[in-house]
């Protein structure tokens, strides 16, 4: 084998260096008059109904803060089973005259949800079935203890009373406490909460095909059951399911096909959830390219499940209620993850966003405002310890403060690779840029227009802390690693020409 001199090798790198340095810049293209849809896409944000959200808990204040301060317009409480005495109202069943029905511990979580939410749209969702309700074949146990954990309560998949009066019996009960002022019991008893609540969507059960691995027939007659009845109690209500964990197809086929339901019932959302999850042996450079790769995957999915609704029930809205990411394990028992871990993950919501807008998605829940060691860590949208937002959160908040439903997602392109370029004209005529930095490294970018423009951002350098801002003094972007960045131009470009 022939070597080549050392003077020859080093003649070689020098011009691949001067090459690499004088290749272009990639600059971002828009057509700001080719319109490719009109946004109905709205931010919501998920909150599980956890111990640091109780009242007394070290970070009660900052969390509830967070929700109000990101006004969001589809806020969503999910209580789940872990915590039997937070999310159910009647641990035990009627028996001899006697009840055990108590909201002391659900009301005030409740009440701060409510107050957070600022009179702005939310949906509820107590998914938790009361575990005497099913046939299980062992004793209903809980603990005493509020704010352990108990991943056991709560399975099954038979009913007791397959007439399902029982289980359409407490969620009546359980709604009117909240909207009706009180309700009466099974022994005639009445209950008085003094709630006159207004409700915009009530979500019927949570995650079936994982939390009561029920099949789509047993979902839509449950479904069907509840929803009957509720519609009754509240005909303004509307309704959502089955908020699947997973992107089955077969299952939101049947649910949405109406002659799976009984006349009458409304189908007015479907929800499912996605997370992006990383392998176990992924370092955060390999997760930076999983997790766009399985966002791609889900815009294939609801690409799919967008033909199943047109074609069975067009007017069905979509919510992908839980959007989020978690690390290497579903329960991660690290109690503390790398700074970039955040701003890597909060990418996530950037990169799907105008691409959710494109396929006409109307909600998008953040997932999740509140976990911590033990409880999907990784999924937190705020500091366990300190209440304090993440990344993930600064991101959800920059892109709902600048994007709304009524703005314009317009034509744009670029010919780099590692960042995204996508342009909206807002309902007020101004016009914005969003750009994403899929990499960790700095990435210049060529925004044509763009000096003398405002840009906010989230990166490394923020994390914790608010989105940044400053003034363009150049046409020149420099993305920083994982930087998340929206451009607000000066002067409206003449829509009649493209910006190039």
């Amino acid at each position: 084998m022939k070597i080549a001199p050392f003077g020859s090798f080093l003649l070689l790198l020098i011009n691949v260096s001067l090459a690499a340095a004088q290749s272009p810049v990639p600059a971002v293209t828009v057509a700001w008059d080719k319109t490719i849809t009109a946004s109905k896409t709205i931010f919501g944000i998920q909150v599980c109904p956890e111990p640091p959200l109780r009242r007394g808990a070290s970070i009660h204040d900052p969390l509830w803060a967070a929700m109000r301060d990101a006004k969001v317009d589809m806020a969503r409480l999910q209580p789940w089973f872990p915590y039997p005495r937070i999310g159910v109202a009647e641990l035990e069943p009627p028996k001899d005259g006697k009840t055990s029905w108590d909201f002391s511990l659900i009301d005030p979580i409740v009440e701060d949800f409510m107050n957070a939410a600022e009179g702005r749209p939310v949906m509820l969702n107590f998914s938790t079935i009361p575990q005497w309700m099913f046939v299980t074949g062992k004793p209903v146990g809980y603990p005493s203890d509020p704010d352990e954990i108990d991943n056991d309560y709560g399975v099954g998949n038979e009913l007791r009373d397959p007439s399902m009066k029982e289980l359409v019996g407490y969620y009546h009960r359980f709604l009117s406490w909240y909207l009706k002022g009180g309700f009466t019991d099974e022994y005639g008893m009445w209950h008085a909460s003094g709630h006159h609540y207004k409700l915009n969507y009530w979500e019927v059960l949570n995650e079936v095909d994982q939390e009561h691995t029920l099949t789509p027939a047993q979902y839509t007659a449950m479904y069907d059951a509840i929803v009957a009845d509720l519609h009754q109690l509240d005909p303004s209500l509307k309704f959502s399911g089955p908020a699947l964990a997973f992107r089955n197809t077969a299952f939101i086929r049947y649910f949405l096909d109406p002659a799976h339901h009984a006349p009458g019932i409304p189908l007015d959302m479907y929800s499912f959830h996605f997370y992006s999850q990383p392998k176990s042996d992924e370092s955060l450079d390999v997760q930076q390219h999983t997790i766009f790769n399985q966002a791609d995957t889900l815009m294939v999915s609801v690409q799919h499940m967008d033909d199943i609704r047109r074609q069975l029930s067009p007017n069905t809205k979509l919510f992908i209620n839980e959007l989020g990411s978690f690390s290497n394990t579903l329960v991660s028992p690290a109690s503390t993850f790398p700074d970039r871990y955040w701003t890597l993950t909060a990418g996530l919501f950037a990169y799907l966003y105008p691409r959710l807008v494109e396929k006409g998605v109307d909600y998008i829940g953040a997932a999740e405002l509140i976990d911590y060691p033990g409880q999907a860590a990784d999924t937190t949208l705020v500091d366990w310890n300190t209440g304090r937002p993440n990344a993930r959160y600064w991101a959800m908040r920059l892109l709902n403060d600048n994007f709304h439903p009524g703005d314009r997602l317009v034509s744009a392109s670029h010919p780099g690779d590692g960042f995204d370029a996508h342009a909206f004209v807002t309902a007020a005529g101004r016009h914005k840029i969003l750009l994403l930095n899929m990499s960790n490294h700095d990435t210049p970018v060529d925004v044509p227009g763009a000096k003398g423009a405002s840009i906010e951002y989230v990166d490394q350098t923020t994390n914790f802390s608010p989105a940044r801002s400053n003034i363009l003094e150049s046409d020149r972007v420099v993305l920083r690693p994982e930087m998340i960045a929206v451009l607000t131009l000066r002067a409206s470009p003449h829509e009649s020409k493209t910006t190039k």
